[in-house]
């Protein structure tokens, strides 16, 4: 069975050299990195994730805590989280939290037991100070930073204030925005503070409508939809928290015979795959998810090696003007 010496010799480096290439350590040339890997490969030699782990305190994994798998926004920022992790030499261990409090234990075991170098919070339920007594960086997206490291957000604020300006600016007179779950404040609370000024500025008539956690559990809004539209016969545009409930909406427009966008115009907001799946395509606030990924993966990686880190990040968001509006 090859060894690490085996590796060195086959490079014709030395064996600190190989290890701080395995270990992800310092500065390392790509071509010494891909010389190392090819030596491996051609050795078959696999490196002792255990011995490594008891040596390092820690091993090369990140723990991601989501609330949703299967909700569009973290199924791409999970997707995101990944990439970034493994062009680092990182692996991550994937949590799915489903809002339930009772999972922070088993969590929290999870990864002590993994010796996780940090952890990627992204669930607006599980308490940050449960992370405490892990002693390593605790990075969160999307939610506010508490007793973590860092936080990573992308101007909510901004994005509330492109959209109603957009709607207006399209001739919307009667707005409506389905704000997210407000049992728990999240920075995503900002996009409704952000669509209020702009309509009290303009002096447009508006409505916020909360949907509810049962809501956002279920990723099901279109009995919610039809309702709302129904007591609003003259709301002309809608502004929603997430694509998702933008194409739950063209749905029951469709059902119920309103023409998107000449009698009601729609924006979304993250801009995922799905508002470009949907006919007509979906008018968005585009959320910088892969620049956020990439930046709370980085921000992880210095805290772990002791680095000073911006205690938070707020990365801008755009428009994307689609058939909706």
């Amino acid at each position: 069975m090859a060894t690490l010496k085996d590796v060195a010799k086959e490079t014709g480096l030395t064996v600190s050299t190989v290890s701080r290439v395995l270990n992800n350590r310092g500065y390392i040339s790509e071509e010494t990195r891909k010389n190392v890997y090819a030596a491996m490969k051609k050795l078959n030699y696999h490196p002792n994730e255990v011995a490594r782990s008891l040596s390092k305190q820690t091993t090369n994994t990140i723990g991601v805590i989501v609330p949703h798998i299967r909700h569009p926004y973290f199924a791409e920022l999970i997707s995101n989280l990944e990439n970034e992790a493994y062009h680092h030499k990182y692996k991550i261990i994937l949590m799915n939290s489903q809002e339930k409090n009772e999972k922070e234990l088993e969590y929290l075991e999870m990864c002590t037991s993994n010796r996780v170098s940090g952890v990627i919070l992204c669930s607006g339920n599980v308490a940050v100070e449960e992370f405490s007594g892990l002693n390593v960086p605790l990075i969160t997206i999307e939610r506010y930073l508490e007793n973590g490291t860092a936080t990573v957000e992308c101007d909510n604020l901004q994005g509330g204030r492109l959209a109603a300006k957009h709607l207006i600016e399209q001739g919307c007179k009667n707005l409506i925005h389905l704000s997210g779950v407000h049992e728990t404040a999240m920075p995503a609370d900002s996009r409704a503070a952000g669509f209020r000024e702009t309509c009290i500025a303009k002096g447009i008539h508006y409505k916020e409508i909360a949907t509810s956690a049962f809501q956002y559990n279920t990723l099901e809004y279109h009995d919610f939809i039809e309702n709302l539209l129904l007591e609003n016969p003259k709301t002309d545009g809608i502004f929603a928290s997430s694509d998702l409930i933008a194409a739950q909406i063209i749905q029951v427009c469709y059902k119920m015979g309103i023409s998107i966008p000449d009698q009601l115009k729609i924006v979304g907001f993250d801009d995922v795959n799905i508002a470009s799946l949907t006919t007509p395509r979906i008018s968005t606030i585009h959320q910088p998810i892969k620049e956020m990924a990439k930046m709370s993966i980085e921000l992880l990686i210095h805290a772990s090696e002791g680095a000073l880190v911006a205690s938070r990040t707020t990365l801008p968001v755009t428009l994307v003007k689609r058939e909706t509006t």
